[in-house]
């Protein structure tokens, strides 16, 4: 059952009854039948009320004010921007971002890192990703920024993460023992299982790509058993058999797999329409099922998707924007330029200073403030507002929200799974909860 109610959520947790999750701080309570009856039913103020006297709300866990120059934490790097695939629906337009290809050159590697690393204390984290279009294309750089940012970070005493999101194509033994050597995660761009991918992400010159990215998953995955590698599927509605794509990604041997749904292209093509979300829900919830079951079984299913979904709602996790984009996390284009994330590479709309010059303030406080979920129609009237976080800038921006029903439902059967397999399998969130200690 999805509530309209923007202050509370009733859902059902199957065997373990009703439950009730409270928007502002995501608080998942049981509530017995009775009771959620009579909230579902009640007008707003009479339920606020039905709240307050079993003592639930009333207090405010987010704040009303936008961050305050955060600071800068995660960057990615597009140290590529030209492609060897010619996807059909490139938010990069083909990796180039319609403009001349071009690599990212080392001035402005070297600045981006030093950019980074000095802007944070003895102690702390930060985060380094590799994208293009193709990074592997020009690997000779991402060796000498992987380098200099490892040897930088120990220095100072800052731990570094380092990830790359690639193609696949160029992913040789080469390529994958420097990545395994610095603990790279691997996130390949897969959209199905052979023919289904092949017309989605063909070479540019309209070659299928698929084999070749199965023969050097198989190969990297035998010789560095350890090394995390995910696979993300744009979904479109071509390819829409999730489960399916699901079930032979994780045999070909990737540790998780996530879906996202394809909102806006610039080419205007393989975009989702309301009836497509409405089967990507269900083949979602199809994914979840399983995932429940093997849960159950003492069984891991790398379902991302529901795996972070899960640790999230653990958490308690509530947010007033979708992501870190302009605040603690900046996209780097070829030449230098912060953007808001790396999705906005390129647009002039969207830039907010530079690698030499820093952050421009200005337009990351404007940009904060207007972003903010709770300034954002239909997202201030909605339940899932701080699980959600009002959805990815990018396709806000580019195509609005067509996608709010998919993601209510989603999180709606989220949240059921959630209760379910805290009583099913407890052992699940230790993980979650040591993290956390």
């Amino acid at each position: 059952m999805i509530s309209t109610e923007a202050d509370f959520h009733l859902f059902d947790g199957g065997e373990v009854g009703p439950h009730l999750l409270l928007a502002d701080g995501s608080q998942v309570f049981g509530v017995d039948a009775a009771f959620a009856e009579a909230l579902r039913v009640a007008e707003p103020d009479v339920a606020r009320a039905m709240l307050g006297e079993v003592g639930l709300g009333g207090r405010n866990f987010i704040d009303a004010a936008p961050p305050e120059d955060p600071p800068m934490r995660a960057l990615s790097l597009s140290v590529a921007q030209r492609c060897n695939l010619g996807c059909t629906y490139c938010y990069a337009e083909g990796g180039d971002f319609g403009k001349p290809p071009r690599d990212m050159e080392w001035p402005t590697a070297d600045a981006a890192i030093r950019r980074l690393i000095g802007g944070v204390d003895s102690g702390e984290r930060v985060n380094l990703a590799f994208l293009g279009g193709e990074p592997l294309s020009n690997i000779v750089l991402i060796r000498r920024a992987t380098e200099l940012a490892a040897e930088l970070a120990a220095a100072k005493r800052v731990r570094i993460g380092f990830a790359i999101t690639t193609n696949g194509t160029l992913l040789g033994d080469t390529e994958g023992d420097f990545l395994a050597r610095f603990g790279f995660s691997v996130t390949i761009s897969l959209d199905g299982v052979g023919p289904v991918h092949d017309q989605l992400r063909p070479a540019k010159g309209g070659r299928g790509s698929f084999d070749r990215i199965r023969a050097r998953v198989i190969a990297l995955r035998k010789r560095h058993p350890r090394l995390p590698i995910a696979a993300r599927v744009t979904v479109t509605p071509r390819n829409l058999e999730l489960r399916e794509t699901l079930d032979c990604l994780l045999e070909l041997g990737f540790d998780s797999v996530g879906f996202s749904p394809m909102l806006h292209a610039p080419s205007g093509r393989d975009e989702m329409q309301e009836m497509d979300l409405n089967c990507l829900l269900q083949a979602m919830i199809e994914c979840g099922e399983e995932y429940e079951r093997r849960a159950a079984a003492g069984e891991r299913y790398g379902f991302s998707n529901l795996e972070t979904a899960l640790q999230e709602i653990h958490r308690g996790t509530h947010r007033p924007y979708p992501c870190g984009a302009g605040a603690g996390y900046f996209g780097v284009s070829a030449t230098g330029e912060l953007a808001a994330c790396h999705r906005f590479v390129g647009d002039a709309d969207h830039t907010m200073g530079s690698v030499g010059a820093g952050v421009d303030l200005a337009s990351q406080r404007a940009w904060l403030d207007e972003r903010r979920v709770d300034r954002q129609e239909p997202c201030r009237s909605c339940w899932a507002r701080y699980l959600c976080g009002g959805g990815c800038h990018y396709e806000a921006i580019h195509r609005g929200r067509p996608a709010c029903d998919y993601i209510r439902g989603w999180l709606d059967y989220a949240l059921g799974a959630y209760v379910r397999l805290s009583v099913r399998r407890p052992e699940l969130f230790r993980t979650v909860d040591a993290k956390a200690a």
